[in-house]
């Protein structure tokens, strides 16, 4: 063991610190009460724990159920104390107890180390508590353990003095100290000359070595300890390993591994091995920086690199030079074939661009030609259809000139739609004439069709084949409007009476069939022509069935 964890300061405290020294596990929270506590138990089991520590908090209750049991047994029946304390109460201090993880569970006898375990195993702290003597009073003669003096003495110890008992007991002192050592036994757990010899080795390496701690800036620990949260050991450890001894460049290497499991192993003393370089696991080559670790894997492929605190190798002038000149050398050839192909390419793209320029003045061409005679056709076109117009008026002329001569002068006919059929000028003749045009207007006048309620199913289909901008549905709205109130009220005379206003200019009257409708289902203008009058003793049925169909229709457009 090092000889930092013997280490007991030379004056202690006669005011007591310990927390709640009545309970089972007692709560320690100062490095004065770490050693009272050891000072007042001869037997006792310190738990070095921490409150970030979920393992800890886990195992806790079963840790005091356990002292409990302990606690009530006397010593001569193993009895032993138990007391708890955290790394944030005991701070640098910790490292003198060489905890390397949490929770840590050491057995004292008499001040010094029987044994620990490390980490939640409470049946092996059992276990190591059963191993110790019964008995406190580890003397030469009467136990077969020892305390580091070999004195049954309980005060505290020098590190210079325990180190001398040590070494007497092995042999290497002199005078009364080799004596008992001759006499005693090994201690079964700690004590074996093997063990000895190494603190002893340990203990002089550690004279020779600095602690890596004492350069960093306080500033930077207080910062990463107070500001951000992180203990002090990891805050150390950042700036330690973090390349600059940034803040930032120490939370960055926390971060990468805050998962390690030796995040939380005391720092060595001596010099820390920094990463210097990266290591390509593929072929072993040492890459100074990260330019030049991804140079080298676009170029090879290598995908497995490391970490290493190799340096890598510098070259000298003459290497430098030369590999400057091969450089050169390789850049001179890439660049005479870069641009041999790119004359290739220019031809190519010169061939390819004479021949576009052709397919596009041919197709240009070819495009004006379409259009020339499209333009030709429209033209013919248009000439033909004049030329049939005149030939159609001058015939129309002829056979008005010749009506006018055959009628005195007077037209049978009138303005229409079909064709050129101009008003001549009415002469009031009499005679046979005139009875003659008006038999032929008679002719040509045609009888009106008669409205039936049989012919409802046709007006609603004709009004339905109105489709342009939803003319036929506005109809068919107005319709339900109109059939539908007198059908729901029909004991109310404003619904039996239509105004012919704007809405049933615009949406009723243009279309055929809409006033059929209505006036085959009872309504009639009357005398003045501004108002639709539903007639008496109207057929509700029909008013009904004609609503139905309707709404039939308006749904299904």
């Amino acid at each position: 063991l090092p000889s930092s964890i013997f280490h007991l300061p030379s004056s202690i405290s006669h005011t007591s610190s310990l927390k709640n020294t009545m309970a089972a596990l007692t709560e320690l929270n100062s490095t004065e009460s770490v050693q009272e506590f050891l000072n007042a138990n001869a037997k006792a089991l310190i738990t070095f724990s921490a409150t970030w520590c979920g393992p800890c908090k886990a195992s806790k209750p079963d840790l005091e159920r356990l002292a409990g049991e302990y606690s009530q047994k006397t010593a001569a029946a193993k009895g032993v104390n138990f007391g708890i304390v955290y790394e944030h109460s005991l701070g640098d201090d910790i490292h003198s107890y060489n905890v390397r993880a949490f929770p840590t569970y050491v057995l004292f006898i008499n001040q010094v180390e029987f044994g620990r375990i490390e980490g939640v195993n409470l049946q092996g702290v059992r276990d190591l508590i059963e191993s110790a003597p019964a008995s406190a009073a580890l003397d030469a003669g009467t136990e077969a353990g020892h305390s580091l003096g070999g004195a049954t003495s309980t005060t505290p110890l020098s590190k210079e003095e325990a180190r001398e008992q040590r070494l007497a007991r092995l042999g290497g002192g002199a005078g009364a100290a080799a004596e008992p050592a001759a006499d005693s036994q090994p201690d079964t757990v700690m004590e074996t000359p093997a063990a000895a010899s190494k603190d002893v080795e340990m203990e002089d390496a550690d004279k020779d070595l600095s602690d890596p701690t004492d350069n960093l800036d306080p500033k930077s620990i207080q910062t990463l300890t107070e500001s951000m949260g992180f203990s002090l050991l990891r805050a150390q450890k950042g700036l330690l390993h973090a390349n600059g001894g940034t803040v930032e460049a120490a939370v960055e290497w926390l971060l990468k591994h805050q998962d390690d499991d030796d995040i939380d192993h005391p720092i060595p003393k001596g010099p820390i091995q920094i990463a210097q370089s990266y290591k390509c696991n593929d072929c072993g080559k040492i890459l100074s920086n990260m330019a030049n670790l991804e140079m080298h894997a676009n170029k090879t492929g290598h995908a497995d690199f490391e970490e290493s605190t190799d340096v890598a190798p510098t070259m000298t002038p003459e290497q430098k030079a030369k590999k400057i000149a091969e450089i050169k050398e390789l850049l001179k050839t890439k660049r005479a074939e870069r641009e041999e192909i790119e004359k290739v390419d220019d031809i190519d793209r010169e061939i390819q661009r004479r021949s576009m320029g052709k397919e596009m003045a041919k197709t240009k061409e070819q495009m004006d030609a379409d259009a020339r005679k499209r333009e030709a056709v429209v033209r013919k076109r248009e000439k033909d259809s004049f030329k049939r117009e005149r030939e159609r008026l001058r015939a129309e002329i002829a056979r008005d000139k010749a009506e006018r001569i055959a009628n005195k002068g007077k037209l049978s006919t009138r303005l229409g739609v079909g064709g050129y059929k101009p008003d001549g000028v009415q002469y009031e003749a009499g005679g046979e004439g005139a009875e003659s045009a008006e038999a032929a207007d008679v002719e040509q006048k045609k009888p009106k069709a008669k409205i039936s309620p049989a012919k409802i199913d046709d007006y609603i289909k004709t009004i339905s084949s109105y489709r342009a901008g939803g003319d036929g549905g506005k109809c068919l709205k107005m319709l339900i409007l109109y059939v539908g109130n007198v059908v729901d009220h029909p004991d109310e005379d404003k619904f039996k009476r239509l105004s012919v206003g704007k809405a049933f200019k615009t949406k009723i009257k243009p279309f055929v069939g809409a006033k059929q409708l209505l006036i085959a289902v009872g309504f009639y203008p009357n005398e003045t022509g501004t108002v639709l009058v539903l007639k008496e003793g109207a057929d509700t049925q029909l008013l009904a069935d004609t609503d139905a169909k309707l709404r039939t229709a308006f749904n299904s457009y």
